[in-house]
C-alpha cells in the first residue's frame, strides 16, 4: 500500500504505532506490606493502582501449618503494559522470597480494550 502525501503540507503522515498491550496485575500481600509493594510497582510505569483490604479465608490451624500468621491482606490491582509485566512479576517473585513478612501471590489478566484514546495514553504511560 503506497503512502499518500497530505494535501496541505505535502508531507507524509507519521506511521501508526502499534498500541501497547495492557495487563491487570493482581498482587495479594499482607496488609502491612501493601504500601511497600505499591511503591515498588510504581517503578514499572504503573499510572493507576487500586488497593483493596481483604481477609484470608484459611482457618487458624491451616495458617499455623503453612506458617502464615496474619489473615489481614491487601489486593493491589495495577494497570501495567505487557512489556513491563514480566519484569514486575520477576521482581515480585524475588521480593516474595526475600522480604521478611512479604510473602504473597501475583498474577496478570490481559486487558482487551479501553474506551478513549486519552484513557489509554494515561494507562500505558504514552503521549500521542
Amino acid at each position: 500500500m503506497a503512502k499518500e502525501k497530505t494535501k496541505s503540507t505535502g508531507a507524509r503522515p507519521a506511521p501508526l504505532k502499534a498500541p501497547h498491550k495492557m495487563m491487570l496485575l493482581f498482587t495479594v500481600v499482607n496488609r502491612k506490606k501493601a504500601e511497600f509493594y505499591i511503591d515498588l510497582l510504581q517503578s514499572f510505569d504503573v499510572n493507576m493502582q487500586l488497593s483493596v483490604s481483604a481477609t484470608g479465608t484459611a482457618g487458624t490451624t491451616v495458617r499455623e501449618l503453612l506458617g502464615l500468621t496474619d489473615s489481614d491482606k491487601a489486593v493491589i490491582i495495577s494497570v501495567i503494559t505487557k512489556e513491563k509485566a514480566a519484569e514486575a512479576m520477576a521482581m515480585l517473585d524475588e521480593k516474595f522470597r526475600t522480604v521478611r513478612g512479604g510473602k504473597g501471590i501475583a498474577y496478570t489478566v490481559p486487558v482487551s480494550s479501553t474506551i478513549g484514546v486519552a484513557i489509554y495514553q494515561f494507562l500505558s504511560n504514552t503521549v500521542g
